[in-house]
């Protein structure tokens, strides 16, 4: 029996042949912490009393709670700080030079095809849109990993999803994988592959596919992977970046193959209170909201402003509306500035704010009051996930979300009156 991309690459990671349901241990070519995982796992690394395993593949980035929001995140972070200065750490990016963790290691050529990757955060299968294995752990395998270089897996099975078609219209990957999860539902791939494939992914670009994996651990897959095509080439070449390409074997076996034709995909919305609930914008009722959140690991690449930016110009939100953007990275701030896309938004009612995962998780710049609405670009809307536990978060993509802020409802682009 043939593998798929994930088996090959722990394969190649454990220098034997591996089988599915199997506990293996792989060596790692990227570990990284954020200021909430990182300071856990800095407890559990000390206690080993070893130096790190390799000073150039451990990433540190403070992204949750900074700016520091209050004393006791600056401390966080200031743990952070301080283990990297000890330790020579390469790979730690301070205010000025961060980004939300799994937008900036791509956009720094930290992460690349084939390579095996863990993160103390559960949307680490970011990674994946470059052909390589990512995915989220606890801060205790973190800090052994610190150490050793190395981490424990169970060897999963896999779904495969084929893709087919043109995205048509507003489509964007963001839709896809809410299409995706509404269909399997949130456990519909626990502890499994979800591996893309077919002719559709040619529509898809590197963006979208770092939306669709960054939400795969929302299935509960382990990691979701793509193929490495010219694409992905294309994006890691520009870097300079060596890497290594990883096929599925033809026999290779899977548990379900899923099918999305992009041709009939329309934009998609989560409502309250999980990803799978969703349902197409257009069959959608009136649904007024509060806030409108634009950014995130999830959403926050310069075609993200982009697209909110090409909505909201030449308009104005609705009165009493709230709409923040995050920029994921101080780069992709930077390029929407010298593009205009800022202006726009700004221009639009709307506010920028630094990179930071702040409103995702609750954490700060925009949580929410009891009874509030919001419709977000991130990744989760579980109860209370931003704010009040009595507040509700709907998941759309960027278009979408600008089109719902100046309309002051839930709708789609050239539902208002643009």
């Amino acid at each position: 029996m043939g593998m798929t991309m994930t088996q090959k690459i722990m394969a190649a990671h454990t220098n034997e042949a591996v089988k599915v349901g199997e506990y293996i241990y792989c060596d790692l070519d990227m570990v990284l912490g954020n200021d909430i995982t990182a300071p856990v796992a800095i407890e559990g690394f000390n206690e080993l009393n070893k130096p790190i395993f390799h000073k150039s593949k451990v990433a540190l980035v403070p992204d949750h709670f900074t700016p520091n929001k209050d004393i006791k995140s600056a401390e966080q972070c200031k743990i952070v700080r301080d283990f990297a200065i000890k330790h020579e750490i390469e790979h730690y990016f301070e205010i000025g030079q961060m980004g939300i963790e799994h937008a900036l290691l791509p956009e720094k050529g930290l992460v690349k095809a084939g390579d095996m990757i863990i993160g103390a955060d559960s949307h680490t299968c970011t990674f994946g849109a470059l052909g390589a294995f990512s995915t989220g752990v606890g801060s205790t395998d973190l800090g052994c990993a610190m150490a050793t270089g190395k981490c424990w897996f169970r060897v999963p099975d896999a779904i495969k999803v084929v893709i087919t078609g043109k995205k048509q219209g507003h489509v964007s990957g963001k839709d896809v994988i809410l299409y995706l999860i509404g269909k399997i539902g949130v456990d519909g791939a626990r502890y499994k592959s979800l591996e893309f494939t077919g002719q559709g992914i040619e529509d898809l670009t590197m963006d979208d596919r770092f939306t669709i994996s960054n939400m795969a651990i929302e299935a509960g897959a382990k990691n979701g992977i793509f193929p490495v095509d010219e694409k992905t080439k294309a994006y890691m070449d520009e870097k300079g970046l060596k890497y290594r390409v990883y096929e599925a074997d033809e026999d290779a076996d899977y548990v379900d193959v899923v099918n999305i034709n992009l041709d009939e995909l329309t934009p998609q919305i989560a409502k309250p209170h999980l990803p799978s609930n969703t349902v197409s914008v257009k069959d959608i009722e009136e649904i007024h909201v509060d806030q409108v959140v634009i950014g995130s690991c999830t959403n926050g690449r310069i075609s993200d402003i982009k697209a909110a930016a090409d909505v909201l110009r030449g308009n104005k939100i609705k009165k009493g509306m709230r709409l923040i953007v995050f920029p994921a990275t101080q780069k992709i701030y930077l390029e929407a500035m010298e593009a205009g896309y800022l202006r726009d938004i700004i221009e639009a009612g709307g506010i920028i704010s630094t990179p930071t995962c702040g409103p995702c998780l609750g954490g700060h710049m925009g949580i929410l009051a009891a009874g509030e609405k919001c419709l977000a670009t991130t990744n989760r809307n579980f109860i209370g996930r931003m704010g009040h536990k009595t507040s509700e978060v709907y998941l759309a993509s960027p278009a979408v979300a600008a089109a719902t802020s100046i309309a002051g409802y839930i709708t789609m682009p050239g539902g208002q009156n643009e």
